[in-house]
């Protein structure tokens, strides 16, 4: 299996990777244990779809600032279904503090002018109009 290093280039498009294979790669300072516990948090739920890292941290800036997660979540995805823990996930400030990561969330039926492919790609457009990085972990 040939290894990518994500931190070597800004990536053009979102790639994805299986979270066995994509989360080393993202390794730093203990932020791979964070991305393991986010991850399995949110497929606990069992209506996670999509699961996407954007930002700083996988480009090649040495020291990123935060890990950027956006949550793709099916349409039958209830938050009130969820437990307070996994609730935490889903609000902004909360999941900031609980587990170091800027997370967003939406559901397809959310979206009103976009379709979801457009959507996400919106999260790898930088507000100077440049691209960020952003990559798709699956598995």
């Amino acid at each position: 299996m040939k290894v990518i290093y994500l931190r070597d280039f800004i990536l053009p498009r979102w790639r994805k990777f299986y979270v066995a294979s994509a989360f080393p790669l993202f390794d730093d300072g203990g932020v791979y244990q964070g991305l393991l516990e986010i991850h399995r948090a949110a497929k606990a739920t069992a209506h996670l779809d999509r699961f996407i890292i954007f930002g700083s941290f996988v480009t090649t800036k040495a020291h990123p600032n935060d890990v950027d997660i956006l949550l793709v979540m099916r349409d039958d995805f209830v938050l009130s279904d969820c437990s307070e823990e996994t609730r935490k996930l889903f609000d902004h400030a909360e999941a900031e503090t609980e587990f170091g990561a800027s997370i967003f969330w939406i559901r397809p039926s959310m979206l009103v002018l976009d379709t979801l492919e457009d959507f996400i790609l919106y999260w790898q457009i930088k507000r100077d109009l440049g691209r960020r990085g952003i990559v798709e972990v699956i598995g």
